[in-house]
């Protein structure tokens, strides 16, 4: 990807942070990229969703969401999804450069051949993957365990239980079954790595599409939904994850504005 915008004074980039959600991926990408940003952070209401202000930025009023100012255009682009936020960060502030995206082509005879690598094609499905495919399931978990844990009378509470029970067995448990091993398999078959060495998806270095990755997994481990008896590889790559100065430079950078330790989900 050509790097097509400097990041000088001449451009502002805007991010919409909202609590426990997947716009701290973005703060890494942003602070990977040495790009200057603003960030703008919000609290989730009491239903623990996003408030009402972030409509005021874009009519879904979802996190995470930026805005780009440039003397090019005639007024802020708001860019919202996060695979799209990371793409057009990547495509504009140098990610091929600063190795958050691989190279497509090995040679210039691969590329008249139009034969990608490896490590781009896994990059490539890993970006759609965590957006159509895992996202879903582990939101749609989330939203079981708030139903299961809901604040109801005790005489409803074993209705609300017995309900969110059988949707995790019956759907939940079954997606899952399919994902994490397919997930652990991966991370083992990743190119370039070893036992020795390894590092995300896509190869020993972590890309974007890692750091996309990094929220549910992050979230996913902590809340027990991963356990490292079954899914060995997974724990050991958020693990991984929490370690890289890049994953920790964005965590001290929230902690420093809201002034707390810093929370995934």
């Amino acid at each position: 990807m050509a790097s097509t915008t400097k990041p000088d004074s001449d451009v502002k980039v805007t991010l919409y942070w909202l609590e426990r959600s997947r716009a701290q991926s973005i703060v890494w990408i942003l602070e990977a990229l040495s790009v200057p940003y603003e960030l703008k952070t919000f609290k989730r209401t009491a239903e623990q969703l996003a408030p009402p202000e972030l409509l005021a930025i874009h009519p879904l009023g979802k996190s995470p969401v930026i805005s780009v100012e440039r003397p090019e255009y005639s007024k802020p682009l708001v860019v919202a999804e996060s695979a799209v936020i990371v793409e057009y960060l990547l495509d504009h502030f140098g990610g091929e450069e600063k190795g958050l995206a691989p190279k497509r082509f090995a040679s210039e005879e691969d590329a008249a051949k139009n034969l990608e690598t490896e490590t781009w094609l896994r990059y490539r499905y890993y970006m759609y993957y965590i957006e159509g495919s895992l996202m879903p399931q582990l939101v749609f978990s989330l939203i079981v365990d708030g139903v299961r844990k809901a604040p109801v009378p005790f005489f409803i509470k074993p209705i609300t239980r017995t309900v969110a029970d059988k949707i995790q067995s019956s759907w939940l448990d079954k997606q899952f079954a399919v994902h994490f091993p397919f997930l652990e398999s991966q991370l083992k078959t990743a190119p370039g790595t070893s036992e020795t060495e390894k590092g995300g998806l896509c190869g020993p270095q972590f890309t974007a599409a890692d750091i996309l990755m990094s929220f549910p997994i992050m979230a996913a481990t902590q809340k027990g939904v991963i356990t490292k008896d079954k899914f060995p590889e997974i724990v050991a790559f958020a693990e991984r994850i929490a370690k890289d100065p890049g994953y920790q430079n964005a965590v001290k950078k929230i902690e420093e504005i809201e002034g707390k330790p810093y929370v995934v989900a």
